[in-house]
C-alpha cells in the first residue's frame, strides 16, 4: 500500500463521515492522484485552470473536480463544462461570469462565497457587508445557473491557534447568518469549507463540512 493510500485511510478514520475531504492535487502527478483515487478518494481540488483542464482530460471521468484557487473571470469558460464546485467566488462580477458560462454549457454550477477572514493582505474574499448587499440586490436574483452552496475561507498562515480559531468561528457565524436570513429553506446551502493541512483539526471543531488537504495526503514535501 502506498503512503498516499495509507494517509487517506487514516484521515477517513479520523474525520467525521459527514465531512468531505478535498485532496489538493496542485502540482501533483497523475500517478499520485491515481494512488489517492484508487484508495477511494474521488474529490480533488486544483487552483490553476490550465492544470485542472489537463488533469480532467487525462484522469478518470468520475473524479469530482473542485476549483479552490483565485479564479480569473476570463478563464471561467475553460472549466464551466465540467467543474463540480467553485470554492473561491470572491466578487459579484465573477459570479455573473460563472452564471453566464454555466448557461452556455447547459449547467448549474455549485459555488461557495469566499470570505476574507485572515490577516494577510494577499488573501481574497468578500466582507460580510459586501455579501449582504449582493444577496439583497435585484441583480443577484437574476442569476439562474449558479447554486450558492455555502461559504469558504482561509485562515491566517500563522502558528497562533487561538487566532486561527477566532477566524474560523467568525466564518461559521457568517455562514449561520446567511443561512438564517437568505437560505433558510435551501437544502443546498450547507457547506462550510475551511481547514487545510495545518489547521483542519481546529476547523473541524468549529463546524467545517469540507476540508482541503494537500500535504496530509500527498506527503510533507508537498506545499499546500
Amino acid at each position: 500500500m502506498s503512503d498516499i493510500a495509507r494517509n487517506i485511510i487514516t484521515l477517513r478514520e479520523e474525520i467525521p463521515a459527514n465531512v468531505r475531504i478535498v485532496a489538493v492535487s496542485k502540482l501533483k502527478s497523475a500517478d499520485d492522484i491515481l494512488k489517492a483515487y484508487n484508495a477511494g478518494q474521488k474529490i480533488f481540488g486544483e487552483n490553476r485552470v490550465q492544470e485542472l483542464v489537463r488533469k480532467y482530460n487525462s484522469l478518470p471521468r468520475d473524479i469530482e473536480w473542485h476549483f479552490i484557487g483565485h479564479l480569473q473571470s476570463n478563464k471561467v469558460r475553460q472549466i464551466a463544462s465540467f467543474v463540480n464546485m467553485i470554492h473561491s467566488v470572491d466578487s459579484f462580477r465573477l459570479l455573473q461570469v460563472i452564471d453566464r458560462e454555466a448557461a452556455k454549457a447547459g449547467r448549474i454550477i455549485d459555488c461557495l462565497l469566499q470570505f476574507y477572514i485572515a490577516t494577510e493582505e494577499t488573501k481574497y474574499g468578500f466582507s460580510l457587508s459586501e455579501v449582504l448587499e449582493m444577496l439583497e440586490s435585484e441583480d443577484f436574483q437574476k442569476l439562474k445557473n449558479i447554486r450558492i452552496c455555502g461559504v469558504m475561507g482561509m485562515a491566517s498562515f500563522i502558528d497562533d491557534d487561538d487566532q486561527i480559531r477566532r477566524e474560523f468561528m467568525y466564518l461559521s457565524e457568517c455562514f449561520r447568518r446567511l443561512k438564517d436570513e437568505f437560505f433558510s429553506g435551501d437544502d443546498a446551502f450547507k457547506e462550510l469549507s475551511m481547514g487545510m493541512s495545518g489547521d483542519y483539526k481546529i476547523a473541524l471543531e468549529e463546524g467545517s463540512t469540507i476540508v482541503r488537504l494537500g500535504s496530509t495526503i500527498f506527503g510533507s514535501r508537498y506545499q499546500g
